[in-house]
């Protein structure tokens, strides 16, 4: 289990969305684009909150396969 700080920003417009989370915190940062992109007064659309959810898994899998690499099976 890594203890690394991910970062997810998106900057447009001279706007800047940032989200600083952890390995344990997927589920709730995937929960906050959501929550961004149904606020009517913020300029994060749902378009938005899908790109970034894929980089988010993307990520996760990403560390699942190295953390695999890092105990080879001998099976």
């Amino acid at each position: 289990m890594s203890r690394a700080i991910n970062v997810l920003a998106l900057v447009r417009d001279g706007q800047r969305y940032v989200f600083l989370y952890d390995d344990n915190s997927v589920e709730t940062v995937l929960s906050k684009l959501a929550e961004f992109a149904s606020d009517p007064e913020l300029d994060f659309t749902w378009y938005d909150a899908a790109m970034l959810s894929q980089r988010v898994r993307h990520l996760q899998e990403t560390e699942e396969e190295a953390q695999a690499e890092d105990y080879p099976s001998f099976f």
